[in-house]
């Protein structure tokens, strides 16, 4: 079997496990396409025989969240090479995905990969999630995959939320002192920590972990900080 027909079929069982249509199938091969041959897409996971899990299976396990798939607003924070913002863009075409980055150059390879996928759904917005105004209150979901250190991605998350929406933060192995400061942020951000989903989104997957949070109160007006003070000064359960 060549690599081709390796990473179809496994594409093909994910969109069967996730009902996503012919389209979603034809942009996230196109993805992993373009992510393979530009140096500029910011990963070290390029092969698709790899990319295909490590990237688009695990980003896909957040459909097993109920609020995710239902969502008609996401906003994907520190978007990076795109994951899972891309993914799920293919995968959820009536929802309108954000990607929202901070560096230029990252910004310009994720409009090549939107172009190259055919993504109407989806668009770039090259910002700080601290400095980003427009945002405000607006996305029924933020996902954060790998960004940071749970108070971080929660006082990121919380301002972009709408009343009742959904936070999804990527983790592996969490210790409880994070998970402590991270339920702390979480309150104090008006969101409340809901589930931590243990995932295996591939064979032989270790310790991921989903960590839902849901905004259940208004965020305070001093949030957000200016920018960089949620990881020099980062909220924490030791007052």
């Amino acid at each position: 079997m060549t690599l081709a027909q390796i990473v179809e079929r496994r594409l093909r069982g994910l969109a069967e496990r996730y009902a996503m249509d012919e389209d979603g199938v034809r942009a996230l091969a196109a993805i992993l396409e373009l992510q393979a041959e530009d140096p500029t897409a910011s990963t070290t996971v390029r092969d698709p025989a790899f990319a295909i899990d490590r990237h688009v299976a695990d980003s896909l396990s957040a459909l097993d969240v109920a609020s995710v798939r239902e969502a008609g607003v996401i906003v994907d924070i520190g978007s990076g090479a795109g994951w899972p913002g891309l993914a799920l863009a293919a995968a959820l075409p009536r929802a309108r995905v954000t990607l929202l980055e901070a560096a230029a150059r990252h910004c310009r390879y994720l409009e090549r990969a939107i172009e190259v996928a055919g993504l109407a759904n989806a668009g770039v917005v090259n910002a700080r999630a601290e400095s980003w105004p427009g945002g405000i209150g607006s996305h029924d979901v933020a996902t954060a995959r790998a960004l940071a250190a749970l108070p971080v991605v929660c006082e990121y998350a919380a301002p972009l939320l709408a009343p009742g929406g959904t936070l999804v933060a990527w983790k592996g192995a969490v210790g409880e002192d994070e998970a402590e400061d991270g339920r702390a942020a979480a309150a104090e951000l008006g969101l409340m920590a809901v589930e931590v989903r243990r995932t295996e989104p591939f064979a032989g997957a270790r310790e991921h972990t989903l960590h839902v949070f849901r905004k259940g109160a208004g965020t305070p007006a001093r949030f957000p900080r200016r920018p960089g003070m949620a990881t020099k000064r980062p909220l924490s359960a030791k007052k």
